[in-house]
């Protein structure tokens, strides 16, 4: 099972990851994205790579 994970003082909260991905990642109350479950995460897993490469600031990791 792979870990999907947002590196909270590295987001800036642009939205890409949701907007690429939003079956896995939201936009939380503090404005930065975060991953919704892991069951998600893994559901999803080629759409979180996309996200994560996709990050201006390599928030996010997935770690196989």
């Amino acid at each position: 099972m792979a870990k999907v994970s947002v590196d909270k003082d590295l987001c800036i909260g642009c939205g890409l990851c949701a907007d690429t991905c939003p079956d896995v990642f939201v936009l939380a109350d503090d404005g930065k994205a975060e991953v919704k479950s892991a069951e998600a995460a893994n559901a999803n897993l080629a759409c979180a790579k996309d996200a994560a490469a996709t990050c201006p600031t390599e928030a996010i990791k997935v770690e196989e």
